[in-house]
């Protein structure tokens, strides 16, 4: 039987494992940095993120981490799903659905305007997945990264 719950400070290193299995999907381990001192500081102490957790019989499968966002336009706030990951034996089975769905289903709670989220081009699987639950892809914008010494730099730091 599948259960969803909110994540608590107790699920950090159940939390980590999940990203760290996305970066192997993604073939991205180099870039994984966080700990889970980090995870419990930033989700939970300072609460930038949070994270809802899909468990079958007890044992955690899935999850997504999510956060907050605003649209000017909409004047209020969105959400923005950073991950979302099943593991592999599990997948096949409606979980990351039934996660997205439960996101989506916040995201009405709580009044806001929109549930977005980026894919990379290559992932040809989650793109149907999420065309098939009726997602449009936003083609007219690119998405833009700063990070480590260019953004020092960018701050006035270096």
């Amino acid at each position: 039987m599948l259960d969803i719950r909110f994540a608590n400070e107790n699920d950090c290193g159940t939390i980590l494992g999940f990203i760290k299995g996305l970066a192997e999907y993604e073939k991205m381990t180099d870039q994984v940095v966080a700990t889970e001192d980090l995870l419990k500081e930033w989700i939970f102490e300072k609460k930038k993120a949070e994270v809802i957790i899909a468990s079958e019989d007890g044992k955690d499968v899935g999850f997504a981490l999510f956060f907050h966002n605003f649209s000017t336009f909409l004047g209020r706030a969105g959400i923005y799903l950073e991950d979302l990951f099943v593991l592999p034996e599990y997948r096949g089975k409606g979980y990351g659905k039934a996660l997205l769905l439960r996101l989506a289903q916040i995201t009405v709670e709580r009044g806001c305007g929109r549930l977005e989220w980026a894919c990379l081009d290559w992932n040809k699987p989650s793109i149907d997945f999420y065309l098939s639950l009726g997602a449009v892809p936003l083609d007219d914008w690119t998405t833009y990264r700063v990070t480590g010494e260019t953004l020092e730099k960018l701050a006035g730091v270096k």
